[in-house]
């Protein structure tokens, strides 16, 4: 998958919907901006004026990272498909997993996660807990996983022991 090379701030919104769709970006900072706080393994940044070699290596480090397979993605009848496999999700999974299918392979907070789940607030102090434990079960029919991240939140991504 080809890397889109991309002027940082101005082209932002862009930025955002490739992020979404999981493609590969390279931020071009002019001048003295400040550079964006980046957690995603498919985004890198560089400042101009920068030489050929220093662009081409960072093209080529963010190819390397492209995942060669599309990504889980969920329909538009909150079914979980990935690796030609399927799970049904039920209402609280699919804000859950749609939460963390959007920031894959990055982590969400846990304030994250509940405010989507529940914008009303959660129904019990533990109801994150409960659901993040159904949904590792049934993202993990499908070759996913959700990894707890001490402090800072969750983690989707692909099981290390999936084909």
């Amino acid at each position: 998958m080809d890397v889109v090379v991309l002027r940082w701030p101005e082209e932002e919104e862009r930025r955002t919907a490739l992020r979404t769709l999981r493609r590969p970006r390279l931020l071009l900072l002019e001048d003295d901006r400040a550079p964006p706080v980046t957690v995603d393994p498919l985004e890198d940044w560089i400042r101009l004026p920068a030489g050929d070699d220093d662009v081409r290596a960072r093209l080529a480090a963010l190819e390397q990272r492209t995942p060669e397979e599309p990504g889980p993605e969920i329909d538009e009848h909150g079914v979980l498909r990935h690796r030609g496999r399927w799970v049904a999700l039920a209402p609280v999974e699919l804000a859950l997993a749609r939460t963390l299918l959007e920031h894959f392979m990055t982590v969400v907070s846990r304030d994250v996660l509940s405010r989507r789940a529940w914008p009303q607030g959660a129904p019990r102090r533990n109801a994150l807990d409960v659901q993040i434990l159904r949904l590792r079960r049934r993202v993990g029919g499908v070759g996913l996983e959700i990894q707890t991240v001490r402090s800072r939140g969750y983690l989707l991504q692909p099981a290390a022991n999936s084909p």
